[in-house]
């Protein structure tokens, strides 16, 4: 599958919703991304289950959250799945609001947002994926820092899903660091910027970001009329700026 159009490049969300469906379990081939990268992510469910699906250090999180968090990383080869949209339950995609959208507008947005994973290495919206818990960020034995491990892949597969359309990067530096954007040159990236000065940071951020990705996609399918959204995008707090 290669897009032509506008892709929209997010980051996961740590919150994820339980359960998903049996008839659908997810393996390391599954999504549009499965072909290119399951011999990457077959490795990193190696790396998990070497340390028991992952310490508190390394998943953030303590109690029934990291119990939840192994449980899930110990069990991700068929697994219950959900569509990407829907386990993302974090503050950029409650905002982004897809189930709102009219179905053309949705279905428009499945394919065109993309999202940089610490365990998938990328997903569409509309990819079926399993609970799990591992961020960008973190640093596995034997495979190093994530980003730095993901990058060469994760640059040629986004190459390869859209050589020729708009790339708007709405990713945030964890995230940014995965990909080696000197090579690519259909991307645009765009920050929120605080009208009052000041980094923007913390979930009214968060929330500005699902709300301009919601804007871009609701504005149109071309990418002149992505590019205007950027330009209009309203908001009390933040402003779009499309870095240099």
């Amino acid at each position: 599958m290669i897009s032509s159009g506008v892709v929209i490049l997010l980051p996961p969300s740590e919150g994820k919703a339980l359960g998903g469906t049996t008839k659908s379990k997810w393996n390391p081939q599954s999504g549009v991304f499965g072909k290119q990268l399951a011999p990457q992510r077959k490795e990193i469910i190696n790396a998990l289950q070497r340390i028991h699906g992952g310490s508190e250090t390394l998943l953030g999180v303590k109690g029934a959250h990291l119990d939840r968090a192994r449980t899930a990383n110990m069990n991700l080869s068929g697994a219950p799945t959900l569509p990407a949209w829907q386990r993302y339950t974090g503050v950029v995609w409650d905002h982004l609001d897809l189930a709102s959208l009219s179905a053309s507008q949705r279905g428009r947005a499945l394919s065109s947002i993309v999202v940089i994973s610490g365990l998938h290495g990328i997903v569409t919206a509309g990819d079926l994926i399993p609970d799990y818990r591992l961020k960008m960020g973190a640093r596995l034995p034997s495979l190093g820092a994530l980003a730095t491990w993901w990058r060469k892949s994760l640059t040629t597969a986004l190459s390869t899903y859209s050589p020729k359309g708009l790339i708007i990067d709405l990713l945030p530096n964890e995230h940014r660091s995965a990909i080696d954007w000197s090579s690519m040159n259909n991307v645009m990236r765009v920050d929120l910027v605080m009208k009052k000065g000041g980094r923007a940071g913390g979930h009214n951020a968060k929330a500005a970001k699902g709300l301009l990705a919601r804007h871009i996609l609701t504005s149109g399918s071309t990418q002149a009329k992505a590019q205007s959204a950027i330009s209009t995008f309203l908001h009390s707090e933040f402003s779009a700026k499309v870095a240099s």
